[in-house]
């Protein structure tokens, strides 16, 4: 039996396939933190992502920066309308971590989504800050860095050195020299003041930030910053201060164009300042590991991350989190990771992303991109050097700056500052567990 030709062409078969609802596309939304050049990464993994299949469609939003896409995302949690992923930095990790029920690990996820995941495929110096003391994921890595230092090579020439210092005496000694070329008003500088001088100082150097592993092995981390290596660090930067061969930046990172304006020529900061750096010196640049105190055993060990990942909110349907762990596995192809790690700065998560980049001969070119990731891979990880997992830790840090911000200021010892910031940085543990087990 022929089907009956209405007109225009249309048979039966044809008009019902119209009627027909389209395919259904479950949406999933994206909320980060990402502005400039990394939103441009940002909204281009999502239309690849779309590209690429017809169930799902990610959707990005910007929220404002890391501690205002943080809250937002807490308090759309608490209205029921949270977003699928959020992006979260790093210092977040155990708020996010204590609140019961508003997110989904990522190694549940993938699991439950029947979706190919390998935590040992990632990079370990990344992937434990995100991981259960068992090495279970519970946030998926996404803009990652690390602490470097930014050299003005045609002030180093001005001043006639030689070789980029290495070692923390070889840093101080090059600054004096560099105030004595002309750069009056900073031999070297830092920004994110407490991430450089003691979190990084910290793990670089294998010495504790607090106990019980820097909190990730239990809430319950006692602070253990004012140590010999961190007191006797903050006694000569307070000593340099005086007279600016020292010169303190700021809490966050908004005195990094002291360096780009050549008024700096050494400075501490995130290897994520790449961007601006290509964009605004207009001078010979590079960067270099953080220095070291070569009387310290073992030193340099490994450094941390900074940077942020992407959590999981709860409260979804299985449908929904098909979805998401798709998009995760995507994020994580290898050629993916590499386009991403070449445009942004940010590391390669995984451990073929980086072997191919370095086989490409990517960093011969540009061998500042792979300076964080020699510091992250430099040794296996310790107990102080995995990371840090730290209740209220935006909190934290302002107490632990404006203690030190008072040292340079003359107005205190350096040993009064470590002791009156570990001090009432306990303080603030206690009342940050307190939230957790009510």
């Amino acid at each position: 039996m022929k089907f009956r030709d209405f007109g225009y062409g249309l048979t039966i078969s044809a008009l019902l396939a119209l009627a027909t609802p389209a395919h259904a596309v479950t949406e999933i939304q994206w909320w980060h933190a990402m502005t400039g050049g990394n939103n441009e990464v940002v909204v281009k993994l999502a239309e690849e992502f779309n590209a690429s299949q017809s169930d799902y469609k990610v959707v990005p939003s910007y929220k404002g920066n890391y501690p205002d896409t943080m809250n937002a995302g807490i308090a759309a949690f608490r209205a029921g309308n949270a977003p699928h992923i959020m992006q979260v930095f790093e210092v977040g990790t155990a708020t996010m971590m204590a609140a019961t029920g508003a997110v989904k690990p990522v190694y549940k996820l993938m699991a439950d989504a029947g979706e190919k995941f390998d935590p040992q495929a990632y990079l370990p110096a990344i992937t434990g800050y995100y991981s259960t003391s068992k090495g279970e994921m519970l946030s998926f890595p996404f803009n990652s860095s690390s602490t470097v230092m930014w050299i003005n090579k045609d002030a180093l020439k001005k001043a006639n050195i030689a070789e980029i210092p290495k070692t923390w005496p070889e840093v101080f000694d090059a600054a004096r020299k560099l105030k004595a070329a002309g750069f009056e008003t900073c031999g070297f500088s830092n920004a994110w003041v407490t991430w450089v001088n003691l979190e990084q100082l910290s793990s670089w150097h294998n010495v504790p930030l607090s106990s019980k592993a820097n909190g990730l092995d239990g809430f319950d981390t006692v602070l253990e910053f004012n140590g010999p290596l961190q007191l006797k660090h903050l006694e000569t930067l307070i000593e340099l201060q005086k007279n600016k061969t020292y010169d303190y930046s700021g809490r966050t990172n908004t005195g990094e164009g002291r360096f780009t304006s050549g008024e700096c020529p050494i400075f501490m900061t995130s290897s994520g300042f790449f961007g601006q750096v290509k964009a605004n010196a207009k001078f010979d640049w590079t960067n270099a590991p953080m220095p070291y105190y070569p009387d310290v055993k073992g030193a340099p060990q490994n450094s941390i991350i900074g940077g942020a990942s992407l959590w999981v909110m709860g409260g979804k349907t299985p449908e929904e989190y098909k979805g998401v762990a798709k998009f995760l596995s995507f994020l994580s192809d290898t050629d993916r990771q590499v386009a991403v790690h070449k445009a942004s700065g940010y590391l390669p998560i995984t451990k073929a992303a980086y072997a191919k980049a370095k086989e490409q001969g990517f960093y011969k070119e540009q061998p500042y991109l792979e300076t964080p990731l020699l510091e992250l891979t430099n040794k296996e990880p310790t107990e102080n050097s995995r990371g840090l997992r730290l209740g209220n830790m935006v909190q934290l840090r302002d107490i632990w700056a404006e203690e030190i911000e008072g040292a340079l200021a003359g107005k205190k010892s350096a040993k009064e500052a470590l002791d009156t910031a570990v001090e009432r940085g306990n303080a603030m543990l206690r009342q940050f567990e307190r939230t957790v087990s009510k």
